[in-house]
């Protein structure tokens, strides 16, 4: 009458499908936080406070005028607005602020820079090779116009 029976096969756990991140939320380190570490994010983040370390987002890192970074961004695109000392790789725009304040390796495919951001360091864009400039094209040679010194040694 009161026993208390457990089914043999207890009901099987549902798991949780993974949740795909909307483009439109941000993760944000306010003002007065600091992280030492890696942070890993699958969508957007804004940093206003200090991170020491590595940031790796899928979606667009944010650092603001009082965020203060010491390492590596990895990430789809990018707005400095604050201080970042370290290599900065964008997929897509990396945008330097104004107030910006950049001393390491960019890697990115396009690059805006604003009046009175400051960047000290190496660029590369697009992922290509810079084609040199070919000296034929340099001569003067062809050129309708000749000093009479030029004719002379003809």
């Amino acid at each position: 009458m009161f026993r208390s029976e457990k089914p043999a096969n207890p009901a099987p756990m549902i798991n949780k499908t993974a949740e795909t991140v909307s483009p439109g939320k941000i993760n944000s380190i306010m003002e007065g936080t600091s992280i030492e570490g890696e942070i890993k994010s699958d969508s957007n983040i804004r940093i206003d406070g200090r991170v020491k370390g590595t940031i790796n987002a899928r979606g667009r890192v944010i650092v603001g005028q009082t965020g203060h970074i010491e390492g590596e961004i990895v990430c789809q695109s990018s707005d400095i607005e604050g201080t970042v000392i370290g290599k900065v790789n964008c997929q897509d725009l990396l945008s330097l602020k104004a107030t910006a304040k950049l001393q390491g390796d960019i890697n990115t495919k396009k690059l805006a820079i604003e009046p009175g951001a400051v960047f000290t360091g190496n660029c590369s864009m697009g992922g290509g090779v810079v084609k040199e400039m070919d000296p034929v094209r340099l001569r003067t040679e062809n050129n309708p116009v000749t000093r009479p010194e030029q004719q002379a040694a003809r």
